[in-house]
């Protein structure tokens, strides 16, 4: 300690003075009477030692920004944060980012000016720093004199060190850019030419997300990272070459079926018979891709066809696709390290297949990142809540298993420190020893890639704020390890993961001690303060960013990140405790995996419950102009709460305002808003390009028909009718459309069974509904002609599809279920996606007489242009609605079926323009109809006459 920072208290070389609770405060025992060396009072000493008034200035500035007399109690022996070492790093940062794509020419410019100006720079700075002495006329240089800087030469140094850290950035993006250009690759790809390969696994396969095209899901293929080591041209050509691809690999295996919303993350999965599950049989199962199973390192041999790649700006150079479901070639199997490590994780999966499908699907991906059995339900949930970050492999990962063996904050390098190490005897330097083999074995298992080597860099930093206490150095350290990192690969210069660790890392390090000391002095439990102020500051510098990727800002994040803190430390110890034991004795893996299942289970319920609240988030513009708005209002949001912190009242009434926007009480939202109406009997959901109908049964209860393309629309909706029971799902037929929203309408809510068409295709789609059902023990059972049901006021006739034996349909939408609802009086008719042939052959069944003027029509196959004019004829309704999505590429509805409709007297409404629509009402059946214009909410709407008869209104969401 030097003699500027003296101290009147001795001490042992192994126990620092206790850290205080603020950033820089002093020695605690500062300047003013008698507080130079006196009787009983140490004097500084030691070479280099200030006195006077230098040293009484130096501690005046510590105790001053300990913002007491005397300093601290606990001081933390550090002046202001130095942040020397920031502005190279976010130049570094800049530099990498701008010329990763840039020509060579512009890059060795580039470097070369900025090693000329840095050199230059270096040496004037030199000359004015060196300390001379006059004798005579001459000026001669003083050997071994103390040299004082002046701030311009502070100013030099500090630029040319700018300037040496962007020639380093430019040279390395521009080196890691040319790979994308060298080589044969990108002008084959060019060419879409069919080559023979030689490719290096880089990253773990993962299953792509099919999505819903009109009524099928995507294809469904194995994506991996990869480089082209060897290629071979369709003249015979061989050439050694080292570029980076991604490829392309059908997933599809006879008998796996494929589910139009069960997708795959990153990570393989091992096989797993559990019943009902609802596991995606493509990851897990017989039906399992061979190419799921390869590890990174792993040489194979393909035969593909090159293509540019789409999206440019990324570190890929051409796409690779190889086409065929024949098992891989491999050439030379993976390294030792990555099947030591493949082992372990596979051993992690093992051990958790006994668990709940939560627990099996978490437990890997919050220790080791591996997220293949995540569902998209369940990683959507993750995402609208922003808990995203704990199936992510992260420096807080490292840092719970680090702290683990160090102990406590503060108490690090104390005789007091706690932790794992010292029980075992452990020294300091032994400890450090242990804690960087802990740190690459981290690196091993979940695989060398950047974002791991980003998480293992910024998890240093967390440990070192969690061991030692010392904040001063905690901004340069994180400089450091951008600067590194950087430098190592820019292409983390482009990486949106790269700058949340950055910004959250930094949040923790700057605004949260801050934040946790205000809440500390109004009363809040210390503990409560720090959680509570590292999840408001990681949310407040994350949520720019965040909002550009999903468009979407949460307000649930910092309470669900608050509730699921407290359980993510045990199921990671827990899961990294059962991965070491694995392969060794996995009963006992089995039985520690099994205790690491609550706290996996309470984060998944978390996580969907945050996601249910209607009001959780708010849509945001997806651009940096919303960004910056974004970090301009919450710049307002905390200038206005430090001023409402002060007034109890004041915050107790924000709050409640808070949850009523987030919970959204259905009768207060119904007072407020309107919807839905007070005795709706039918509403169409807006769901997109699809169906979905919701026909009340009583309070909180409904059937539904059809489920949409999107689980998030369908579910949306029905939360907004306040739907918890479901007494039938009929599904009409099995088109994507129908049915890939069915999750959705089995969330959080009781069903009783599930109705389906008898024709079970596409195939692919009547697996997932059977899937999901047996998933929650759902009966399913087929529709057929002539079934009458009742729920209450609700009563249905199905019309449509005949009985078996009859002439197979000419496809899906011809065997749809048809309904013809009634409800208070009211008469709606269903007909699902039927086209004229199907039609036509109902209007000559036994039911066709039943048709004549109902007051709803649900309108076939989202209003296309095939319909049968004597059906509408017949029909007549009051009201048509139609289901379609906006802009979609069908041109649904068809101009010529809406002035049929509204030729025949209907009022048409649409939820590509209207949104979704109730109707509510009551008819008397046989009696006369209403005239009607154009309802809005509330408005009556309809015109003509109607068997049903009777009052119908119309509202619109």
């Amino acid at each position: 300690m030097s003699a500027g920072m003296s101290t009147g208290r001795q001490r042992g070389p192994d126990v620092p003075l206790q850290p205080g609770p603020g950033p820089g405060p002093g020695s605690g025992l500062g300047p003013g009477p008698g507080s130079g060396p006196g009787p009983g009072r140490r004097s500084g000493a030691g070479a280099g030692a200030r006195s006077g008034p230098e040293a009484s200035a130096g501690r005046q500035v510590v105790h001053a920004t300990a913002g007491k007399r005397l300093g601290a109690a606990h001081p933390r022996q550090e002046g202001p944060t130095d942040l020397r070492l920031v502005p190279p790093a976010l130049a570094a940062w800049a530099t990498a980012a701008l010329t990763l794509n840039a020509s060579p020419e512009w890059v060795t410019g580039l470097v070369a000016v900025c090693l000329v100006a840095a050199g230059v720079l270096l040496v004037t700075a030199r000359v004015r720093a060196q300390p001379a002495q006059v004798t005579g006329a001459r000026v001669r240089p003083v050997s071994g004199a103390r040299v004082r800087l002046t701030p311009v030469t502070w100013a030099r140094f500090s630029v040319a060190a700018v300037l040496l850290c962007v020639a380093a950035a430019a040279a390395s993006a521009g080196l890691h850019g040319a790979d994308l250009r060298r080589g044969p690759v990108p002008a084959l790809a060019r060419q879409y030419a069919t080559v023979t390969a030689e490719v290096v696994v880089t990253s773990d396969p993962r299953l792509t997300r099919p999505r819903i095209r009109g009524n099928h899901a995507t294809e469904t293929s194995v994506l991996i990272n990869a480089e082209v080591r060897r290629v071979e041209t369709a003249d015979g050509r061989a050439v050694v070459t080292r570029t980076p691809v991604l490829m392309f690999v059908d997933a599809d295996v006879k008998g796996a079926g494929r589910s139009a919303v069960e997708g795959a993350g990153v990570g393989s999965g091992l096989a797993s018979d559990r019943a009902g599950s609802g596991a995606n049989p493509m990851i897990e199962g017989p039906g399992r891709s061979p190419w799921l199973g390869l590890l990174p390192s792993t040489r194979v041999r393909v035969t593909a066809r090159l293509a540019p790649a789409l999206v440019g700006g990324d570190r890929v150079a051409a796409v690779l696709r190889v086409r065929g479901r024949a098992a891989p070639e491999v050439v030379e199997e993976a390294s030792g390290p990555q099947r030591f490590a493949g082992g372990l994780r596979a051993g992690l999966r093992e051990a958790t297949d006994g668990l709940s499908a939560d627990a099996r699907a978490l437990l890997p991906g919050l220790v080791v990142g591996d997220t293949a059995r995540i569902t998209p339900e369940l990683d959507e949930a993750f995402k609208e809540t922003d808990l995203a970050h704990t199936l992510a492999v992260s420096g807080s990962n490292l840092t719970i298993i680090l702290a683990l063996l160090v102990g406590p904050p503060g108490l690090a390098q104390h005789v007091e420190r706690r932790g794992l190490a010292p029980c075992l005897g452990l020294s300091l330097r032994t400890t450090a020893v242990l804690g960087g083999v802990l740190t690459l074995g981290f690196v091993v298992v979940c695989r060398p890639d950047p974002s791991v080597l980003r998480a293992a860099a910024c998890g240093a930093v967390a440990l070192l704020a969690l061991a030692t206490g010392r904040r001063r150095s905690l901004i340069p350290a994180l400089a450091t390890a951008v600067l590194l990192l950087v430098l190592y690969d820019p292409w983390l210069a482009r990486s949106y993961g790269f700058l949340l660790s950055v910004l959250a890392t930094g949040a923790l390090l700057t605004l949260a001690p801050c934040w946790s000391l205000a809440l500390r002095r109004r009363r809040v439990p210390p503990r409560l303060a720090e959680a509570l102020a590292a999840a408001a500051a990681a949310q407040a510098l994350c949520a720019p960013v965040v909002a550009v990727l999903s468009a979407r800002v949460s307000l649930v994040a910092v309470p669900c990140n608050l509730l699921v803190e407290f359980a993510v430390a045990p199921a990671t110890v827990l899961g990294f405790a059962a991965l070491a034991t694995a392969p060794a004795a996995m009963p006992v893996a089995k039985a520690l995996a099994w205790c690491a299942s609550w706290p996996a289970e309470w984060i998944a319920q978390i996580a969907r419950t945050g996601a249910a609240l209607p009001g959780g988030g708010v849509d945001w513009p997806d651009t940096w102009a919303g960004a910056g708005l974004l970090l301009l209002v919450t710049v307002v949001v905390l200038l206005v709460g430090r001023r409402l912190l002060g007034h109890p009242w004041l915050c107790g009434a924000c709050g409640l305002l808070l949850v009523l926007v987030v919970v959204q009480p259905p009768p207060l939202t119904r007072v407020i808003t309107g919807w839905p109406p007070p005795d709706w009997r039918l509403a169409m959901c807006d769901v997109g390009q699809g169906d979905a109908t919701v026909l009340a049964a009583g309070e909180g209860t409904a059937v539904v028909v059809d489920a949409g393309p999107d689980p998030a629309l369908v579910d949306h909706c029905l939360r907004a009718l306040g739907i918890t029971r479901i007494p039938l799902v009929v599904l009409t037929h099995f088109h994507a459309d129908h049915v890939a929203g069915l999750p959705g309408v089995l969330r959080g809510r009781s069903v009783g069974a599930i109705e389906t068409t008898v024709y079970a295709e596409p195939a692919d789609q009547a697996e997932f509904v059977r899937r999901e059902a047996a998933a929650r023990r759902i009966p399913v059972t087929p529709a057929a002609a002539g079934e009458l049901r009742r729920t209450g006021e609700l009563s249905w006739e199905v019309l449509w599809p005949p009985p078996r034996p009859a002439p197979e349909p000419e496809g899906p939408n011809d065997a749809s279920v048809t309904l013809l609802v009634r409800s208070a009086g009211l008469r709606f008719l269903l007909l699902g996606d039927l086209e004229p042939p199907a039609q036509q052959a109902l209007l000559r069944s036994p039911a066709g007489a039943a048709l004549a003027r109902v007051d709803v029509l649900k309108v076939a196959h989202h209003g296309s242009a095939y319909q049968d004019p004597e059906l509408m004829r017949r029909v007549a309704p009051r009201l048509a609605l139609i289901s379609a999505g906006a802009d979609n590429p069908y041109g649904h509805p068809a101009p010529s079926t809406v002035a049929a409709l509204r030729a025949a007297g209907a009022t048409v409404l649409r939820t590509d323009r209207d949104g979704a629509v109730a109707v509510a009402g009551a008819g008397t059946e046989g009696g006369d109809g209403t005239d009607g214009g154009d309802g809005g909410h509330g408005g009556d709407g309809g015109g003509g006459d109607g068997t049903g008869g009777g009052e119908l209104r119309v509202a619109r969401d």
